[in-house]
């Protein structure tokens, strides 16, 4: 084992620009997702039957389909369509496809939204009646209801499940490795390998990295279940 070969300074480089990618990849994938999540959600409860088609059928897919195959689907799918290549330069949104981050950033954000969703709206529909009957008591419109009651019980729950979504969204990010031109912490040790032919450093080190930013957000989503969950939890007393 070379463990030396990793503290040079084009090393640390390398891991630290992968990191920092693989970071941006996984908040922004979790921003977009998540406000796409909460729309599908919403749609997936509501009372317009069209409504519930749309997200389920959207969702079903998401979900039924590797997210290696939704990558290669807009990278080398939409993003070298001719039509889509001709307005690169000059029509909105089509510009940001000739970008590889924002193709791998949209195919996260897209899949993260799909498995978000199912758990943000069962999180809706198992909230309690008792709930939903005290808010019409109080004279609250459907609308009311919904921001003030449900979406904040549901958001509460959907924390545990939804730690590990992040945290496998963040192990997905490693997939962004497969597209030419980015350099991601999985793409980063690549490089090392190609470089030195030093597989079990340069794999290993960045194992390392995902496995301290895994226990980190661990951590943080415990932290919030037993800030916002502790009502739920069995009295001992």
């Amino acid at each position: 084992m070379n463990w030396s070969v990793l503290a040079r300074p084009e090393s640390l480089a390398l891991y630290a620009e992968g990191l920092a990618t693989t970071l941006w990849l996984l908040l922004g994938s979790l921003a977009a997702g998540g406000i796409m999540a909460l729309l599908l959600a919403l749609m997936l409860t509501s009372r317009i039957a069209v409504l519930r088609w749309v997200a389920g059928a959207y969702t079903y897919c998401i979900r039924g389909t590797p997210l290696l195959i939704q990558v290669y689907l807009i990278y080398y799918g939409l993003a070298q369509l001719e039509w889509i290549q001709a307005r690169w330069d000059t029509v909105w949104p089509w510009t940001y496809f000739k970008d590889a981050f924002f193709c791998a950033l949209l195919a996260f954000a897209l899949n993260n939204a799909g498995y978000t969703a199912e758990m943000l709206a069962g999180a809706i529909r198992e909230t309690s009646p008792g709930e939903i009957e005290a808010a019409q008591a109080m004279g609250m419109s459907r609308w009311q209801i919904q921001r003030r009651i449900v979406l904040p019980s549901a958001l509460r729950r959907t924390l545990p499940p939804y730690s590990n979504e992040v945290v496998m969204m963040l192990h997905s990010t490693s997939l962004a490795s497969t597209v030419p031109a980015m350099l991601d912490l999985t793409a980063a040790a690549s490089r090392i390998y190609s470089t030195y032919y030093l597989p079990f450093e340069a794999y290993l080190f960045a194992a390392g990295i995902y496995l301290c930013i895994t226990f980190m957000l661990v951590g943080g989503f415990k932290w919030l279940e037993n800030r916002y969950l502790a009502h739920l939890k069995p009295r001992t007393h």
